[in-house]
């Protein structure tokens, strides 16, 4: 297959491309630079794609948008949080709508933050929306996505959990405290994390593009945790103690509280119960066996 890939340069996108690249496919990188020979050009900023951008493309696997927890939620970066988001996705839609053959799938990315935060559910593919910016905001997301549909392209919504690597992401960023032995649960640590495994992320995109499946997809681990129990599982991993809780008030200093709220203490319980019926076959089910496999112990 020939595939093209926006946010290719990122975690999920470098690991999905070398996993592409040695299966055998053509890999076509969707850039801000100027292209190079094999790949595509774009600019979400100045809101263009090169014409014909996917003609020849047999399948989009839609990635890029601004770093969620990169920068303070001030009310100009929730705006660039959004627009990175609605607007590329919107420019790849209508590009895979003007293609000569259009692609016959669109995986697009989006997040379980949809829906919301309720540490009393359990929420798969079919229950609905949440409340709050995060939910509102994977809502456009998946809207902006929508009409590649029009030409009978397949279009696949990939709500996906917290992603485990050592190379980056949340991991990478607590892995020096832990190491230290100065890593702890975030305030009570009952807050739930639905995670998924790199390996995992990468198999379950590769094995959506092949699949029927249509609409919602959570990309999560069939074993969610809390908080607290993430945290000792990462210390005994290491071999460091977790005893030192981590209070609200030095999260919310450094991040400001939105933000802080949003992505250390709270969360929602994700099952992949679609993944799971299509016969997706996870290689790291429990969170013990991916923290070993990534952090190589």
């Amino acid at each position: 297959m020939r595939i093209a890939i926006t946010g290719s340069s990122g975690l999920v996108g470098t690991a999905l491309g070398k996993r592409l690249t040695d299966d055998g496919h053509d890999v076509v990188p969707v850039v801000r630079r100027q292209p190079s020979d094999n790949e595509i050009g774009w600019s979400v900023e100045e809101n263009r794609i090169d014409d014909g951008a996917f003609d020849g493309i047999d399948a989009v696997v839609h990635l890029a948008g601004a770093g969620i927890g990169d920068k303070r939620w001030t009310d100009d970066y929730k705006r660039t949080l959004l627009e990175s988001r609605t607007i590329g996705t919107a420019l790849v839609a209508e590009a895979i709508n003007s293609a000569a053959n259009p692609p016959s799938v669109l995986l697009s990315g989006s997040a379980i933050g949809y829906y919301g935060s309720d540490p009393s559910a359990t929420f798969d593919e079919t229950s609905a929306s949440g409340s709050g910016f995060l939910a509102d905001l994977c809502g456009a997301w998946e809207a902006a996505a929508a009409p590649a549909q029009i030409d009978g392209t397949r279009v696949v919504y990939l709500r996906t959990g917290i992603v485990l690597s050592a190379d980056g992401g949340a991991l990478k960023k607590q892995l020096p405290l832990f190491k230290f032995g100065l890593g702890g649960k975030m305030g009570n640590g009952e807050q739930w994390q639905s995670w998924i495994s790199i390996d995992d992320e990468v198999g379950a995109i590769v094995h959506l593009l092949t699949s029927d499946v249509v609409g919602p997809v959570n990309l999560t681990a069939p074993n969610p945790v809390t908080n607290a129990e993430f945290t000792d599982t990462l210390g005994a991993v290491l071999k460091r103690p977790t005893f030192l809780p981590i209070p609200k008030f030095g999260p919310k200093l450094l991040l400001g509280s939105e933000l802080a709220d949003n992505l250390l203490f709270s969360g929602q319980k994700v099952m992949p119960t679609v993944l799971q019926n299509d016969g997706y076959e996870f290689v790291h089910p429990d969170l013990a066996s991916a923290l070993r496999a990534q952090l190589s112990t």
